[in-house]
């Protein structure tokens, strides 16, 4: 009776340790705390900075095997900002059409170890309905660190660069030529996200830290 018991237990065990397994590899994105920054060069000689936030998802990332990690995340495009409310404003309804695709969305499709503390992650990025393969060059994630309110957090960052045009990022304030031949904003748009993770049972645990 009791090896059956016991057998039954273990086999329990075996059956949910995969389950296991993931759920304490698994890490929520940190909206708060996690942007993707953006540039452009503007009429070739300067270049126009900006952000977005409003980022969620999760990762799965196993520090022993990446090529198990995952990542599957979305950025509001309602929080994009150039620093410029008016331009802001075009930029959101002319180009992104807000409204229609409120959302970018990023999936990974396979992730490897490219070096000590660095990782390829490559996947599937869309915008304005649009899906194009990207691949982003990560650093990190950082070792385990605790936050102000008890999180436990790690930190990433990531860069890659992408045609505004692919995704249908077109008109002719952007595109139109100038006096030197070129365009007004150029086809190629450098991302660079920064981004905190922490574990989903932790996500709703906002405010100031609590007095010991």
């Amino acid at each position: 009776m009791l090896n059956r018991f016991t057998g039954a237990v273990l086999g329990a065990v075996l059956t949910l340790a995969p389950a296991l397994y993931a759920q304490d590899n698994t890490w929520a994105i940190s909206p708060l705390d996690s942007f993707a920054n953006f540039s452009v060069k503007h009429l070739m000689i300067s270049t126009v900075h900006g952000t977005a936030g409003g980022m969620k998802g999760t990762v799965i990332y196993d520090p022993k095997d990446p090529s198990k990690d995952v990542v599957d995340a979305t950025i509001d495009v309602n929080t994009l900002s150039t620093g410029v409310a008016k331009r802001d404003d075009q930029v959101k309804t002319d180009y992104f059409d807000a409204q229609k695709f409120p959302v970018i969305a990023f999936k990974s499709t396979k992730v490897v170890k490219t070096g000590s503390g660095q990782l390829s992650v490559t996947g599937n990025l869309t915008i304005k309905g649009t899906t194009k393969q990207v691949v982003l060059a990560v650093d990190g994630p950082s070792q385990t660190v605790r936050d102000a309110q008890g999180r436990s957090k790690i930190g990433l960052e990531a860069t890659t660069k992408i045609s505004r045009k692919d995704f249908g990022i077109v008109g002719t304030a952007l595109d139109g030529a100038v006096e030197t031949g070129g365009i007004i904003v150029s086809d190629e748009v450098s991302i660079e996200l920064d981004i905190e993770l922490m574990p989903p049972a932790q996500a709703a645990i906002t405010g100031p830290a609590k007095l010991k």
